[in-house]
């Protein structure tokens, strides 16, 4: 055995995977080749369907059998000081002791990972009695152990509570203690903080790589955010359509990409530093040519605050307030105030203005949002829109309010629905609100508005499912501006993308912005996102806004430790400059 390969826990050769749809075959996985050293953690950078999970999937042999085939390769796992094993060889007993002990997977939704009718103990202690030969109070004693060793708060309460009595940090801990239980020398982490809060993904990510460190694992981390990945791995390798297009240390990755890719990926991230006015986008690398970059100077935002102040705010929210009640017992009708989810809000938004609102999961953000527009009931305070109080008007009166503002909510799959096609989905604010005279002038703004977000008009009978994140979330925005409103709530609206297709939905944001005079409130708990795309910025914490201000002042000069806390949270934080080759002379 050579050196090189002593190192060497586990490595795939020529790896190539394809699956079928109903009339042939279509690679996935092309000729992939990595290497993993022991107690090293590798990177896997990639857009959706650049192939990173599928390939994971066949490290643990658990790709879908039909439709589904290993075309060629070999990945070969060595263990420590023992021979190595070519796992595509292995019969599925055998993969059944070596997955979940000796490889071990943490999956990107913890909800959907976890038994939602099963307590999450008893679910770990299933793993160490197949994998450990725990009895059963050694195997409680050992899930506790390992609770705590994942930093879950009160491990006693955890083991007997049910995932949707958790949080999504605690979900996600609950998954690494699960991966844990087998004493694995591979982990494999696919996606294991997205949509998590900044403060959340720290977190995780510090607890990984102690993790990591103190039971020397080798650890695969696979991510679309490269600014997270540049916090925990060692190397990286970038994939596209199905292949490695890069690979090497992180730090040579970072700075000094090669691959005209590599550097798109890098570029799209909102710098920290500056402000284009349209984020590069990954398209405009190929060729090996680098777009230009205009940014927006200080003079100019300042001139554009000077002219958006001088006006009466558009939107007033005065001592706003929600409460969410609960019942006291079983069979009682009295009620008891559970919590107050927004409290004392008070909040102005001007014309053609983004309002950029942060904080972290449970702050009251989407309370606030769905507050102001009256989808969630308001306790007390007042809500004023163009001088007309929102929270007084009956029911008829707002219907026809409605035209004026609007929504893009977090989730494109969920808020499509999956029997309709697309263009009936934008038709169908249209109808309701009586707007075009006739079904053909409908269609024809249906079709107009497909153009608009970016979207090819002959897509429009085409299913939800038939489309990708990103166009789904244009499809979403499309259905926001078919009844012409003034004002645009978006809630997380591009925190599940890839950041080349946040990118794109971002600037077709700002587009919008510019050529129609939208006023945005913008949530999200990613304040480099929030900071490009906001005029001002509003902190919230348990439900009540702790600091607000002009977005740079507010971000290079936070008053509160909450925010500063937001901000050091960021991952990446030296990768969000514009590449030297994008800075403009």
């Amino acid at each position: 055995m050579t050196a090189e390969n002593e190192l060497t826990v586990l490595q795939a050769d020529n790896l190539s995977i394809s699956f079928a749809d109903e009339q042939q075959w279509h690679r996935v996985v092309n000729k992939v080749s990595f290497r993993v050293e022991r107690g090293q953690v590798l990177g896997i950078v990639g857009e959706s369907g650049s192939g990173k999970s599928v390939t994971s999937l066949a490290v643990m042999r658990l790709l879908p059998g039909k439709g589904c085939r290993i075309d060629e390769g070999n990945i070969i796992f060595t263990p420590n000081n023992k021979q190595a094993l070519h796992l595509l060889r292995q019969s599925e007993k055998q993969m059944s002791r070596i997955r979940g002990g000796r490889i071990a997977m943490i999956f990107q939704e913890p909800m959907t990972s976890l038994n939602p009718v099963m307590r999450c103990g008893r679910q770990i202690t299933e793993s160490l009695h197949q994998h450990g030969g725990y009895s059963g109070k050694q195997a409680k004693e050992k899930v506790l152990e390992l609770f705590s060793e994942v930093k879950l708060p009160n491990p006693e309460r955890v083991f007997r509570a049910y995932p949707h009595q958790l949080s999504g940090g605690q979900k996600q801990r609950v998954m690494i203690a699960m991966a844990l239980a087998g004493n694995p020398e591979v982990l494999i982490a696919d996606e294991p903080t997205t949509a998590l809060d900044v403060t959340v993904q720290k977190t995780i990510l510090q607890l990984l790589k102690s993790l990591q460190q103190k039971y020397r694992m080798s650890l695969i981390f696979i991510s679309h955010d490269l600014g997270v990945v540049s916090e925990i791995a060692d190397s990286v390798i970038v994939m596209k359509a199905g292949e490695i297009v890069e690979q090497g240390s992180t730090k040579d990755i970072f700075n000094h990409p090669q691959h005209p890719y590599t550097q798109g990926l890098l570029a799209c991230r909102p710098p920290l530093d500056s402000r284009p006015v349209v984020l590069p986008v990954v398209s405009a690398f190929t060729g090996g040519r680098s777009p230009d970059v205009e940014l927006i100077s200080n003079v100019g935002r300042s001139r554009t605050h000077k002219t958006l102040y001088s006006q009466p705010p558009l939107l007033r929210v005065e001592n706003l307030s929600v409460e969410y009640k609960s019942q006291t017992g079983f069979f009682s009708r009295k009620k008891a105030t559970a919590f107050k989810a927004v409290n004392q809000v008070n909040l102005e938004v001007y014309k053609g203005e983004t309002l950029g609102l942060v904080g972290e999961s449970g702050c009251g953000k989407t309370t606030l949002g769905r507050a102001i527009l009256q989808l969630t009931p308001v306790s007390a305070g007042h809500i004023w829109f163009d001088g007309i109080e929102v929270n007084a008007l009956s029911t008829n009166e707002m219907k026809n309010m409605r035209k004026r503002f609007q929504i893009i909510f977090q989730d494109p799959y969920s808020s499509l629905n999956p029997r309709i096609t697309a263009g009936e989905s934008i038709l169908e604010p249209l109808i309701i609100h009586k707007m075009g005279s006739n079904s053909l002038m409908r269609r024809n703004k249906m079709l107009e508005l497909f153009e608009q977000v970016g979207l090819q008009p002959d897509h429009h009978q085409r299913y939800p499912h038939q489309f990708s994140g990103g166009q789904r979330q244009r499809i979403c925005i499309a259905r926001a501006l078919a009844v012409n409103p003034e004002f645009i709530i978006c809630d997380e609206s591009v925190s599940a993308l890839d950041v080349s297709v946040q990118a794109q939905v971002l600037n077709l944001l700002n587009e919008l912005k510019r050529s129609l005079n939208f006023t945005y409130i913008f949530i999200s708990h990613d304040l480099s996102v929030v900071r490009y795309m906001s005029d001002r910025i509003a902190v919230m914490k348990s439900g009540e806004i702790i600091e607000s201000g002009e977005a740079d002042s507010l971000f290079n000069h936070p008053s509160q430790p909450y925010t500063h806390q937001l901000i050091e949270a960021i991952p990446g934080r030296g990768l969000n400059q514009i590449p030297p080759a994008l800075r403009p002379d």
